[in-house]
Parts: C-alpha cells; structure tokens; sequence
C-alpha cells in the first residue's frame, strides 16, 4: 500500500482541496484520484495526484 495526495487549487493558487489517500498501486490511486475529481466537481479546477515520494500521476492546469 502506498499513500497518494490529491491536490485543488483555485486560479489564484489557494488550495480547494487537499486529501490523502492509500492505494495498491499507481493505477488504482489515478483512478481514485479521478473519481474523488469528478464526485466534487473539481475535474477542470487546476489539480494534481502525487505518491508520498513526489511522483506526479495526475496533473491538469
């Protein structure tokens, strides 16, 4: 299990949203990442997914 981190920001830079969250793989924390995007209603805001060792797996800006 690795932790992974699901970032928000508005257009001025202040974070909207900010969670961690463990899954099995890279795979599984994009599509968790994904789902807790859509659920919130953030999938255009500015967002990034990242591993505990920084690793980006999602990113739109």
């Amino acid at each position: 299990m690795v932790s992974y981190f699901l970032t928000v920001f508005d257009q001025s830079g202040e974070k909207l949203y900010d969670e961690s969250f463990i899954a099995t793989n890279n795979s599984q924390a994009k599509e968790i990442g994904l789902r807790k995007l859509k659920e919130l209603e953030f999938t255009e805001h500015t967002h990034r997914c990242v591993t505990a060792d920084g690793k980006l797996l999602l990113f739109h800006r």
